[in-house]
């Protein structure tokens, strides 16, 4: 999967409930995969707007 042109890695958490998102540098958790996607493109816009 890919957002913002960054490859987003998913996987299941083995010790917690629910999903997480790997990509840059940022990791987000999720009770689904695409709450974790979502938490991840508000995790990439927020570093995006820091560092310009």
């Amino acid at each position: 999967m890919r957002i913002a042109g960054k490859s987003i890695k998913l996987f299941k958490m083995k010790n917690r409930k629910g999903f997480a998102a790997l990509c840059d540098n940022h990791l987000t958790e999720g009770k689904t995969r695409q709450q974790a996607v979502s938490r991840m493109s508000k995790a990439l816009k927020r570093k995006r707007k820091r560092t310009t």
